[in-house]
C-alpha cells in the first residue's frame, strides 16, 4: 500500500486520557469502584488515570477496553477517537 493512500488522522477534540475514562464511566453510570471490579484496575489506580496522574499503558487500556466494550485505542487515543466515547455508552 502506498501512503499516499490515506488520509491524516485529525484531532477530534482535546481530551485526554484520563477525561476519557472518566467521560466513558459516567456514561455507563458506574463508579470508580464499580470499574475498578469491572476491569480489573485497583479503583486507586482508575482515580489516578482520571486524573492524568499515570500513563494508561497497554495492559490497563485493554483492560479498561474490555470492560466499557470498546477498542482500547477510544482510551489510548481519546483525541482521534472522540466520536466513540459517546456511543459506547
Amino acid at each position: 500500500m502506498n501512503s499516499e493512500e490515506f488520509s491524516p488522522a485529525r484531532k477530534r477534540a482535546t481530551v485526554s486520557t484520563g477525561e476519557a475514562i472518566r467521560m466513558l464511566r459516567d456514561l455507563k453510570g458506574w463508579t470508580q469502584e464499580e470499574l475498578a471490579q469491572r476491569s480489573g484496575v485497583n479503583a486507586k489506580n482508575i482515580s489516578l488515570l482520571e486524573n492524568d496522574r499515570v500513563d494508561i499503558g497497554k495492559r490497563r487500556a485493554e483492560k479498561l477496553a474490555k470492560a466499557f466494550k470498546i477498542h482500547p485505542a477510544v482510551i489510548m487515543f481519546p483525541e482521534y477517537e472522540a466520536d466513540l466515547i459517546q456511543s459506547a455508552a
